[in-house]
Protein backbone atom coordinates (compact mmCIF):
# COMPACT_ATOMS: atom_id res chain seq x y z
CA UNK A 1 0.00 0.00 0.00
CA UNK A 2 1.75 3.71 -0.99
CA UNK A 3 0.61 5.97 0.99
CA UNK A 4 1.75 9.63 1.03
CA UNK A 5 0.98 11.94 3.30
CA UNK A 6 0.27 16.06 3.63
CA UNK A 7 1.60 17.70 6.38
CA UNK A 8 3.93 17.09 9.15
CA UNK A 9 3.18 17.70 12.58
CA UNK A 10 0.71 14.89 14.03
CA UNK A 11 2.21 13.25 11.01
CA UNK A 12 5.40 13.05 12.79
CA UNK A 13 3.75 12.36 16.11
CA UNK A 14 0.71 9.65 15.12
CA UNK A 15 0.58 8.64 11.74
CA UNK A 16 3.95 8.07 10.59
CA UNK A 17 4.61 5.49 14.18
CA UNK A 18 1.54 3.89 13.21
CA UNK A 19 2.03 3.12 9.79
CA UNK A 20 5.29 1.30 11.06
CA UNK A 21 2.83 -1.63 12.73
CA UNK A 22 0.70 -1.70 9.61
CA UNK A 23 1.78 -4.76 7.61
CA UNK A 24 2.38 -3.61 4.07
CA UNK A 25 2.15 0.27 4.33
CA UNK A 26 5.24 1.72 2.60
CA UNK A 27 5.26 5.78 3.21
CA UNK A 28 6.54 6.63 -0.30
CA UNK A 29 6.61 10.65 0.36
CA UNK A 30 5.75 13.67 2.33
CA UNK A 31 4.79 17.22 1.90
CA UNK A 32 4.37 20.24 4.31
CA UNK A 33 4.29 23.86 3.81
CA UNK A 34 8.58 24.07 4.65
CA UNK A 35 10.65 21.86 3.67
CA UNK A 36 12.16 21.72 6.81
CA UNK A 37 9.33 20.24 8.49
CA UNK A 38 8.98 17.57 5.63
CA UNK A 39 12.90 16.83 5.68
CA UNK A 40 12.68 16.30 9.37
CA UNK A 41 9.65 13.98 9.40
CA UNK A 42 10.53 12.15 6.23
CA UNK A 43 14.34 11.62 7.78
CA UNK A 44 13.22 10.19 11.29
CA UNK A 45 10.65 7.49 8.98
CA UNK A 46 13.18 6.77 6.25
CA UNK A 47 10.46 8.50 3.66
CA UNK A 48 12.07 8.95 0.18
CA UNK A 49 10.35 12.15 -0.88
CA UNK A 50 10.24 15.21 0.83
CA UNK A 51 8.07 18.30 -0.17
CA UNK A 52 7.04 21.63 -0.07
CA UNK A 53 4.42 21.89 -2.73
CA UNK A 54 1.55 19.39 -1.71
CA UNK A 55 0.30 19.53 -5.33
CA UNK A 56 4.00 18.18 -6.65
CA UNK A 57 3.61 15.59 -4.57
CA UNK A 58 0.95 14.01 -5.55
CA UNK A 59 1.39 14.63 -9.49
CA UNK A 60 4.65 12.70 -9.12
CA UNK A 61 3.56 9.30 -7.40
CA UNK A 62 0.80 6.61 -7.86
CA UNK A 63 -0.83 6.78 -4.01
CA UNK A 64 -3.20 3.98 -2.91
CA UNK A 65 -3.94 6.15 0.37
CA UNK A 66 -2.99 9.93 0.87
CA UNK A 67 -3.16 11.21 4.61
CA UNK A 68 -4.11 14.60 5.18
CA UNK A 69 -3.18 16.71 8.68
CA UNK A 70 -2.93 20.10 7.50
CA UNK A 71 -5.24 23.35 8.89
CA UNK A 72 -8.50 22.91 7.89
CA UNK A 73 -9.16 25.56 5.39
CA UNK A 74 -7.12 23.08 3.12
CA UNK A 75 -9.03 19.67 3.36
CA UNK A 76 -11.53 20.10 0.77
CA UNK A 77 -9.14 20.68 -1.99
CA UNK A 78 -6.65 18.72 -0.97
CA UNK A 79 -9.03 15.91 0.09
CA UNK A 80 -11.16 16.07 -3.77
CA UNK A 81 -7.05 16.41 -5.89
CA UNK A 82 -6.15 13.27 -3.74
CA UNK A 83 -9.55 11.34 -4.86
CA UNK A 84 -8.82 12.65 -8.30
CA UNK A 85 -5.51 10.87 -9.04
CA UNK A 86 -7.34 7.77 -7.57
CA UNK A 87 -5.88 7.54 -3.71
CA UNK A 88 -8.22 6.48 -0.98
CA UNK A 89 -8.62 9.29 1.41
CA UNK A 90 -7.78 9.71 5.23
CA UNK A 91 -8.61 13.27 6.45
CA UNK A 92 -7.69 15.02 9.47
CA UNK A 93 -10.66 16.50 11.80
CA UNK A 94 -12.69 19.01 11.74
CA UNK A 95 -13.98 17.65 8.45
CA UNK A 96 -14.07 21.40 6.30
CA UNK A 97 -14.96 24.79 6.87
CA UNK A 98 -18.26 24.09 6.85
CA UNK A 99 -21.24 21.12 6.05
CA UNK A 100 -21.00 21.98 2.11
CA UNK A 101 -17.62 21.73 1.85
CA UNK A 102 -17.92 18.28 3.51
CA UNK A 103 -20.75 17.05 1.52
CA UNK A 104 -18.23 17.63 -1.86
CA UNK A 105 -16.01 15.60 0.28
CA UNK A 106 -18.13 12.91 0.84
CA UNK A 107 -19.60 12.93 -2.82
CA UNK A 108 -16.98 13.22 -4.76
CA UNK A 109 -15.42 9.81 -2.36
CA UNK A 110 -18.48 7.67 -3.25
CA UNK A 111 -18.42 8.83 -7.10
CA UNK A 112 -14.94 7.22 -6.98
CA UNK A 113 -15.62 4.72 -5.04
CA UNK A 114 -12.90 5.33 -3.06
CA UNK A 115 -12.31 4.50 0.84
CA UNK A 116 -12.97 7.60 3.14
CA UNK A 117 -11.67 8.11 6.77
CA UNK A 118 -11.62 10.80 9.43
CA UNK A 119 -9.10 10.82 11.81
CA UNK A 120 -11.58 10.65 14.81
CA UNK A 121 -9.21 8.23 16.41
CA UNK A 122 -11.16 8.02 20.01
CA UNK A 123 -13.24 5.12 18.12
CA UNK A 124 -10.01 3.24 17.94
CA UNK A 125 -9.51 3.87 21.93
CA UNK A 126 -10.58 1.52 23.97
CA UNK A 127 -12.34 3.01 27.08
CA UNK A 128 -14.27 4.78 24.60
CA UNK A 129 -15.05 1.52 22.64
CA UNK A 130 -16.27 0.30 26.08
CA UNK A 131 -18.11 2.96 26.81
CA UNK A 132 -20.56 2.17 23.46
CA UNK A 133 -20.36 -1.33 24.00
CA UNK A 134 -22.13 -0.94 27.76
CA UNK A 135 -24.74 1.59 25.87
CA UNK A 136 -25.33 -0.77 23.87
CA UNK A 137 -25.85 -3.78 26.29
CA UNK A 138 -28.28 -1.55 28.13
CA UNK A 139 -26.25 -1.79 31.11
CA UNK A 140 -26.85 2.03 31.66
CA UNK A 141 -30.72 1.81 30.88
CA UNK A 142 -31.78 4.97 29.33
CA UNK A 143 -29.41 7.52 28.91
CA UNK A 144 -30.41 10.60 30.59
CA UNK A 145 -27.95 13.04 30.17
CA UNK A 146 -24.41 13.97 29.08
CA UNK A 147 -21.82 16.31 30.57
CA UNK A 148 -18.41 16.70 28.67
CA UNK A 149 -16.03 19.43 30.03
CA UNK A 150 -12.86 19.95 28.06
CA UNK A 151 -10.49 23.44 30.05
CA UNK A 152 -7.05 24.63 29.55
CA UNK A 153 -5.07 27.37 29.93
CA UNK A 154 -2.87 26.76 26.68
CA UNK A 155 -4.17 30.18 24.94
CA UNK A 156 -5.07 31.93 27.96
CA UNK A 157 -2.18 34.99 27.90
CA UNK A 158 -2.25 37.08 25.22
CA UNK A 159 1.09 36.07 24.23
CA UNK A 160 0.58 32.88 23.89
CA UNK A 161 -0.12 32.24 20.46
CA UNK A 162 2.23 33.54 17.74
CA UNK A 163 1.01 35.87 15.01
CA UNK A 164 -0.61 33.99 11.92
CA UNK A 165 -1.03 31.22 14.09
CA UNK A 166 -3.83 29.37 12.17
CA UNK A 167 -5.26 27.69 15.40
CA UNK A 168 -6.39 31.40 15.88
CA UNK A 169 -7.71 32.11 13.00
CA UNK A 170 -10.72 32.00 11.46
CA UNK A 171 -10.45 31.97 7.85
CA UNK A 172 -8.02 28.91 8.53
CA UNK A 173 -10.95 26.97 10.17
CA UNK A 174 -8.89 27.35 13.74
CA UNK A 175 -10.86 27.30 16.82
CA UNK A 176 -11.66 25.30 20.09
CA UNK A 177 -15.11 24.26 18.60
CA UNK A 178 -13.11 22.25 15.73
CA UNK A 179 -10.38 21.51 17.56
CA UNK A 180 -11.87 19.51 20.36
CA UNK A 181 -15.67 19.96 19.39
CA UNK A 182 -15.37 17.83 16.12
CA UNK A 183 -14.07 14.80 18.64
CA UNK A 184 -16.90 15.51 21.37
CA UNK A 185 -19.67 15.56 18.52
CA UNK A 186 -18.61 12.22 17.31
CA UNK A 187 -18.51 10.27 20.30
CA UNK A 188 -21.71 12.19 21.05
CA UNK A 189 -23.37 10.37 17.96
CA UNK A 190 -21.09 7.33 18.27
CA UNK A 191 -22.28 6.47 21.03
CA UNK A 192 -26.21 8.08 21.57
CA UNK A 193 -27.11 8.48 17.83
CA UNK A 194 -27.85 11.34 15.53
CA UNK A 195 -28.28 15.32 16.91
CA UNK A 196 -31.73 16.26 16.78
CA UNK A 197 -31.47 20.10 18.14
CA UNK A 198 -28.23 22.42 19.18
CA UNK A 199 -28.12 25.56 21.22
CA UNK A 200 -24.76 27.20 21.29
CA UNK A 201 -21.53 29.73 20.56
CA UNK A 202 -18.40 29.73 19.93
CA UNK A 203 -17.09 33.46 21.10
CA UNK A 204 -13.82 34.30 20.89
CA UNK A 205 -12.51 35.71 24.42
CA UNK A 206 -8.97 36.49 24.10
CA UNK A 207 -9.15 38.59 20.18
CA UNK A 208 -5.91 40.62 21.74
CA UNK A 209 -2.84 39.19 21.14
CA UNK A 210 0.57 39.71 21.03
CA UNK A 211 3.52 37.83 19.25
CA UNK A 212 5.83 36.41 22.12
CA UNK A 213 8.76 36.51 19.66
CA UNK A 214 8.10 40.30 17.97
CA UNK A 215 5.34 41.65 20.59
CA UNK A 216 3.76 42.50 17.86
CA UNK A 217 -0.11 43.27 18.22
CA UNK A 218 -2.87 40.96 16.02
CA UNK A 219 -5.90 39.68 16.86
CA UNK A 220 -7.38 36.57 16.80
CA UNK A 221 -10.68 35.60 14.97
CA UNK A 222 -11.03 32.07 16.29
CA UNK A 223 -12.92 31.16 19.23
CA UNK A 224 -11.22 29.78 22.24
CA UNK A 225 -14.11 28.71 23.81
CA UNK A 226 -16.91 27.09 22.73
CA UNK A 227 -20.27 25.32 24.29
CA UNK A 228 -23.69 23.95 23.11
CA UNK A 229 -26.07 21.74 24.41
CA UNK A 230 -27.54 18.90 21.93
CA UNK A 231 -30.56 17.13 22.24
CA UNK A 232 -30.67 13.83 20.92
CA UNK A 233 -32.76 11.73 18.11
CA UNK A 234 -33.29 10.01 21.32
CA UNK A 235 -34.19 12.13 23.80
CA UNK A 236 -31.27 12.44 25.99
CA UNK A 237 -29.26 15.75 26.45
CA UNK A 238 -25.98 16.43 25.99
CA UNK A 239 -23.89 19.50 27.44
CA UNK A 240 -20.45 19.98 26.15
CA UNK A 241 -17.96 23.30 27.92
CA UNK A 242 -14.66 23.70 26.03
CA UNK A 243 -12.07 26.46 26.79
CA UNK A 244 -8.41 27.48 26.14
CA UNK A 245 -8.50 30.46 28.25
CA UNK A 246 -8.47 29.60 31.72
CA UNK A 247 -6.42 30.16 34.66
CA UNK A 248 -5.54 26.43 35.10
CA UNK A 249 -5.42 23.02 33.21
CA UNK A 250 -8.53 21.12 34.53
CA UNK A 251 -8.29 18.15 31.65
CA UNK A 252 -11.10 16.81 29.93
CA UNK A 253 -13.91 14.85 31.90
CA UNK A 254 -16.99 12.75 30.26
CA UNK A 255 -19.85 12.01 32.79
CA UNK A 256 -22.67 9.73 31.05
CA UNK A 257 -26.11 9.26 32.92
CA UNK A 258 -28.42 6.79 32.62
CA UNK A 259 -31.38 5.16 34.86
CA UNK A 260 -29.66 2.32 35.49
CA UNK A 261 -26.14 3.52 36.33
CA UNK A 262 -23.31 6.23 35.34
CA UNK A 263 -20.26 6.20 33.39
CA UNK A 264 -16.78 8.63 34.49
CA UNK A 265 -13.85 9.15 32.44
CA UNK A 266 -10.67 11.31 32.56
CA UNK A 267 -8.41 12.10 29.89
CA UNK A 268 -5.61 12.29 32.73
CA UNK A 269 -5.98 9.38 34.45
CA UNK A 270 -7.92 7.79 31.50
CA UNK A 271 -9.60 5.65 34.84
CA UNK A 272 -12.93 4.46 33.42
CA UNK A 273 -15.28 4.26 36.29
CA UNK A 274 -18.89 2.67 35.74
CA UNK A 275 -21.44 2.31 38.92
CA UNK A 276 -24.53 0.45 38.06
CA UNK A 277 -27.72 2.06 40.10
CA UNK A 278 -27.69 1.65 44.09
CA UNK A 279 -23.81 0.60 43.38
CA UNK A 280 -20.46 2.23 44.29
CA UNK A 281 -17.92 3.18 41.39
CA UNK A 282 -15.29 0.80 40.60
CA UNK A 283 -12.68 0.98 38.26
CA UNK A 284 -13.01 -0.90 34.79
CA UNK A 285 -10.64 0.68 32.34
CA UNK A 286 -9.26 -0.89 29.47
CA UNK A 287 -5.64 -0.57 28.56
CA UNK A 288 -4.28 -0.07 24.88
CA UNK A 289 -1.77 -3.18 23.96
CA UNK A 290 -0.56 -0.67 21.46
CA UNK A 291 0.38 1.81 23.49
CA UNK A 292 3.72 -0.62 23.82
CA UNK A 293 4.59 -0.99 20.37
CA UNK A 294 8.22 0.42 19.49
CA UNK A 295 8.28 4.00 18.11
CA UNK A 296 5.11 5.01 19.70
CA UNK A 297 4.78 8.67 21.30
CA UNK A 298 2.48 8.68 24.73
CA UNK A 299 -0.69 9.67 24.75
CA UNK A 300 -4.23 8.06 23.76
CA UNK A 301 -4.10 10.38 20.18
CA UNK A 302 -1.53 9.16 19.14
CA UNK A 303 -1.85 5.27 20.28
CA UNK A 304 -5.41 5.12 18.83
CA UNK A 305 -4.31 5.68 15.38
CA UNK A 306 -2.30 2.40 15.31
CA UNK A 307 -5.79 0.63 15.24
CA UNK A 308 -7.38 3.02 12.52
CA UNK A 309 -4.79 3.00 9.97
CA UNK A 310 -4.94 -1.06 10.29
CA UNK A 311 -8.65 -0.94 10.16
CA UNK A 312 -8.01 1.39 7.52
CA UNK A 313 -5.50 -0.68 5.43
CA UNK A 314 -7.56 -3.79 5.64
CA UNK A 315 -10.69 -2.05 4.32
CA UNK A 316 -8.35 -1.12 1.32
CA UNK A 317 -7.30 -4.23 1.03
CA UNK A 318 -10.36 -6.23 1.08
CA UNK A 319 -12.13 -3.84 -1.13
CA UNK A 320 -14.44 -2.43 1.33
CA UNK A 321 -16.47 0.25 3.72
CA UNK A 322 -14.72 0.47 6.57
CA UNK A 323 -16.49 -1.56 9.18
CA UNK A 324 -15.14 0.73 12.54
CA UNK A 325 -13.88 4.05 12.74
CA UNK A 326 -15.54 8.03 11.29
CA UNK A 327 -15.79 8.13 7.77
CA UNK A 328 -16.63 11.15 5.39
CA UNK A 329 -20.58 10.40 5.97
CA UNK A 330 -19.76 10.78 9.89
CA UNK A 331 -17.33 13.68 9.31
CA UNK A 332 -20.60 15.67 7.54
CA UNK A 333 -22.85 14.78 9.87
CA UNK A 334 -20.55 16.18 12.27
CA UNK A 335 -19.78 19.30 10.60
CA UNK A 336 -23.29 19.80 10.69
CA UNK A 337 -23.39 20.01 14.17
CA UNK A 338 -20.56 22.52 14.48
CA UNK A 339 -21.94 24.93 11.94
CA UNK A 340 -25.75 24.57 13.68
CA UNK A 341 -23.41 26.28 17.02
CA UNK A 342 -21.94 28.61 15.50
CA UNK A 343 -25.71 29.70 13.50
CA UNK A 344 -27.24 29.14 17.11
CA UNK A 345 -24.50 31.41 18.45
CA UNK A 346 -25.21 34.09 15.66
CA UNK A 347 -28.82 34.01 16.01
CA UNK A 348 -29.16 33.15 19.17
CA UNK A 349 -31.95 30.41 19.08
CA UNK A 350 -31.69 26.45 18.51
CA UNK A 351 -30.57 25.07 15.28
CA UNK A 352 -31.31 21.90 13.74
CA UNK A 353 -28.18 20.37 12.34
CA UNK A 354 -29.38 19.52 8.87
CA UNK A 355 -30.27 23.70 8.55
CA UNK A 356 -26.75 24.25 7.77
CA UNK A 357 -27.11 22.45 4.32
CA UNK A 358 -30.30 24.47 3.67
CA UNK A 359 -29.96 26.20 -0.10
CA UNK A 360 -26.90 24.02 -0.86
Amino acid sequence: MKVGIIGASFAQAAYLPALCHVKGADVVALASARMESARSAASEFEVPHAYDDWEAMLGSHEFDLVCIATPTFLHEPQTLAAIETGAHVLCEKPTAMDAREAARMLAAAEAADRVHMIDHELRFNPNRARIAEIISEGALGEIRHVNISNIGKSWADPDSRPKGDWWSLADKGGGRLGANGSHQVDLLRWWLGEVKWVSGAAPVMVPDRLDPGTGERWTATADDVAFFTAEMVSGAVAQVFMSGVAAHDIGNATQIFGSRGTISLSNDDERLLFAPEGEAFRDITVTDPNADLPRMNTGIWNVSVVALMRELASAIQDERKPTRGATFVDGLANQMVLDAVKISGTERRWVRPEETLAGS
